[in-house]
């Protein structure tokens, strides 16, 4: 069975720094692409940042771009999103979400890595809370 296990959340001030975790199992990580997507009370869930595995390029939402940092260690199976700068508005549910690749789909995700729609598995959450 596909596992993805999100961990790392916590709460924060504004300006700190936090790091998740998403182990996976299940699946073959390196022909992967695996997002970071979050989700705040009342809204819709927006991605952050993707990774692919194939090729090790990786996405960012403008909002995050230049505070977020989206890592993988393959040996361990597991995706790492450093988040720094943080502010009140990053305050959200975290998810991770994987979805297996062939090569040539990998140059694609520059335009759907950051979409819900294409993500076959999704962990639980990790709650993180930034306060002002």
């Amino acid at each position: 069975d596909v596992q993805l296990q999100a961990s790392g959340g916590g709460s924060v001030q504004a300006g700190g720094s936090l790091r998740l975790s998403c182990a996976a199992s299940g699946f073959t990580f390196d022909s992967s692409a695996i997002g970071w997507f979050r989700q705040a009370p009342g809204k819709e869930r927006e991605g952050a940042a993707c990774i692919v595995s194939i090729d090790g390029s990786t996405y960012y939402a403008d909002s995050v771009k230049g505070r977020f940092s989206i890592s993988r260690d393959n040996a361990k199976n597991t995706v790492y999103l450093q988040m720094n700068s943080l502010k009140h508005e990053d305050t959200a549910d975290y998810y991770c979400a994987a979805v297996s690749l062939i090569p040539d789909q990998a140059p694609g995700a520059r335009y759907w890595g950051l979409l819900p729609g294409p993500y076959d598995y999704w962990g639980r959450g990790t709650q993180v809370t930034v306060s002002s």
